[in-house]
């Protein structure tokens, strides 16, 4: 059974958190999709992965890399899974397929508070996720951008 992590972002924007959490799961040494709402934000997300953190690595790829399947990350706007990722990050409205979700280990759903597309977006993710049995988390940031697990 898949876990999927629901990241409501309140204070910090997608740029920012995104690639701190992605630091975290790299860290762990699993592969890692990252899927992107649009084509147009693949390319920037790419880029700003290079360039976040002065001390911090990531390495990554996209399609126009090439060698998918030899990336630790993939960034796409795809619902494609090249690299044999166990880790999935959606951000900026990527679609869940549900029968995509059990091919991932743990996925990670980022949405903005603030935009009321993404919190019906997500509510609706929530709702085909219970109807799935996932093991579902629900994590807000309070006024200091920290992640604090809420319990619904």
């Amino acid at each position: 059974m898949s876990r999927i992590d629901f990241y409501h972002l309140q204070t910090s924007s997608l740029d920012q958190a995104l690639p701190k959490l992605v630091l975290k799961a790299y860290e762990t040494g699993r592969k890692i999709k990252i899927q992107i709402g649009n084509e147009l934000r693949v390319d920037f997300i790419n880029a700003l992965l290079w360039t976040f953190d002065e001390e911090s690595f990531i390495a990554h790829g996209t399609k126009k890399d090439g060698m998918a399947d030899m990336q630790p990350v993939y960034i796409s706007a795809d619902n494609d899974n090249p690299n044999n990722a166990t880790f999935l990050f959606l951000a900026d409205g990527a679609d869940l397929l549900p029968d995509n979700m059990h091919l991932f280990d743990r996925i990670f759903y980022l949405f903005d508070g603030h935009n009321e597309n993404e919190l019906t977006k997500a509510r609706s993710v929530w709702k085909m996720c219970t109807q799935e049995n996932t093991e579902r988390h629900y994590w807000q940031q309070n006024t200091q951008a920290k992640w604090e697990e809420k319990v619904l």
